[in-house]
Parts: structure tokens; C-alpha cells; sequence
């Protein structure tokens, strides 16, 4: 199939994934009001084989030291998964699956698979890694930029509760100890060991929950246009502290839902 734009659509929701410019979600309009920032760097991108950075580029693979592209100096951030072209496998007018093959930089043969599935109040995202080869770590993460304003009306709110926050350090990466919660601006990322759950809340206009399964969300709101709040199936540096084995018989999974309700 073709790698062109998709679209899907739901009741008053509409959804544009582009292939082309890294698997990334451009858009997701709901009643005809974006929600995501727009921009080519923008909208939602998955975060493969790895999530946020890497110390220094380096992480341990087995007993070999694997040494990533330092594309945000001194680390690597966000996987390399975003930087390609996907594949198309197929589409509905609710549905949508894309692959990416993993290449050099990343040093074993696998693919990655997102499934996109949209309703009139919600939409699920479900990406999986899987191994051609030997066993290797990694991570699944979502990065969308929501916009902070809708164009009318106050700015978002967050709220969610968190057990712990890492301790971030001077090189952003977490520090491996647990604090309390503290208050934001944030870049940082927090411990939902029942699950990921973060309510943003544009005041008289729109409530959306973002949910997943796993037991890490980044939040990043230091950018005056949008926020981020970022499920993930590990913390930053993740590759090194959390690991995620990926096993010809077991791939690695994760699905987040984000579900809204106007107000």
C-alpha cells in the first residue's frame, strides 16, 4: 500500500496519521477543534526502541555496549522510529496499522507495529515491537503535543496523582531516587503503578484522559504552546535502569487511550 496520509473518522472526531514523517498522529480534531500542536516535529510521535534520553548515548545489551546517535547533545532521546518512513499495512475508516522495519543505528533486525483505532469519544493507540533475531531491551513511549490553548477560552489544566516523581538531575535524567510529587513547570517523570492516568481539562470546552496500562508518564508543559504527557514503559534512561527484554517468542506491547467528553 501506498505510504500516504491517512485519515480516520468517528462521529465528530477525525484522526490523521502520516506515515511519511515518522508514524506520527498530525492531528486529532474533535467537533472540528485541534487538539494536537501542529507542526512537521509536532502532533503525536512514537517513542521506539527507546523513550526520552539516553545517558549519553550508551546502553548495555547483554554484554555488549551499544553506542546511539547523540542527536540531543550529550544524550540520545526518543528512539529512532520517528526519523523514518513507515509502511501502510492496511486502513479502515476507523482503523489504521503501519510497521517500520528497525534499521542502523539501531543494532538488531525487528519491526515495530502501530495500530490506531478511533471511536467518536475515544481514540487507542497499541504499538509492539518484535525481534527477526537475538533478544534486545526496549522501551515503547507516545510524545503528543497537546495544545495548551484551543483557541478560545483558559488554558489547560492537569491533574493526576502520581506515587513518586523521579528526581531529576542537572543532565535531565532521572537520578534513581524517589521524591514526593513536587509542583511544576515539569519536565519529569512520574510513577503510576495502578496505570497511567492524567485528565487534561480545557475549562468549558473539553475533558480528555490519557490511560495506559504501564506505570510511567513523562509531563513536559515548559513550552508555552502545548503540553505533553507522555505514557511510557519505562522511566528515561530506561534502557539502562528498567529494561524490557524483546524475545522471538514475547514482543513488547503498550496501548494508550485517550478518551474525551465535551463540557
Amino acid at each position: 500500500m501506498s505510504n500516504e496520509d491517512i485519515t480516520l473518522t468517528a462521529g465528530d472526531a477525525e484522526v490523521t496519521v502520516l506515515p511519511e514523517n515518522g508514524g506520527r498522529v498530525g492531528s486529532l480534531r474533535v467537533g472540528g477543534v485541534e487538539l494536537l500542536r501542529q507542526g512537521e516535529k509536532f502532533g503525536c510521535f512514537p517513542m521506539v526502541p527507546w523513550c526520552g534520553r539516553i545517558r549519553e548515548g550508551r546502553f548495555l545489551d547483554g554484554a555488549v555496549v551499544r553506542q546511539m546517535p547523540l542527536n540531543s547533545p550529550p544524550h540520545a532521546i526518543h528512539g529512532t522510529t520517528r526519523d523514518g518512513a513507515w509502511t501502510t499495512a492496511r486502513t479502515t475508516a476507523t482503523e489504521a496499522v503501519i510497521t517500520y522495519d528497525l534499521v542502523a543505528p539501531w543494532p538488531h533486525p525487528g519491526r515495530v507495529t502501530q495500530v490506531f483505532a478511533l471511536t467518536p469519544d475515544a481514540f487507542t493507540l497499541t504499538t509492539s515491537v518484535e525481534t527477526y533475531g537475538d533478544s534486545f531491551p526496549a522501551q515503547i513511549g507516545w510524545h503528543p503535543w497537546f495544545n495548551r490553548n484551543l483557541g478560545t477560552g483558559e488554558d489547560v489544566l492537569l491533574d493526576f496523582t502520581p506515587a513518586w516523581q523521579e528526581e531529576r538531575g542537572d543532565d535531565h535524567l532521572p537520578t534513581g531516587k524517589r521524591v514526593d510529587p513536587r509542583p511544576g513547570p515539569w519536565d519529569d517523570c512520574f510513577a503510576m503503578p495502578d496505570g497511567v492516568d492524567v485528565t487534561l481539562t480545557w475549562p468549558g470546552q473539553l475533558e480528555l484522559k490519557v490511560a495506559a496500562r504501564e506505570q510511567w508518564v513523562v509531563v513536559y508543559d515548559e513550552q508555552e504552546a502545548a503540553v505533553c504527557v507522555e505514557p511510557q514503559t519505562g522511566p528515561p534512561n530506561g534502557l539502562n535502569t528498567h529494561p524490557r527484554l524483546v524475545t522471538p517468542i514475547e514482543p513488547l506491547e503498550a496501548t494508550t487511550t485517550w478518551s474525551w467528553r465535551r463540557l
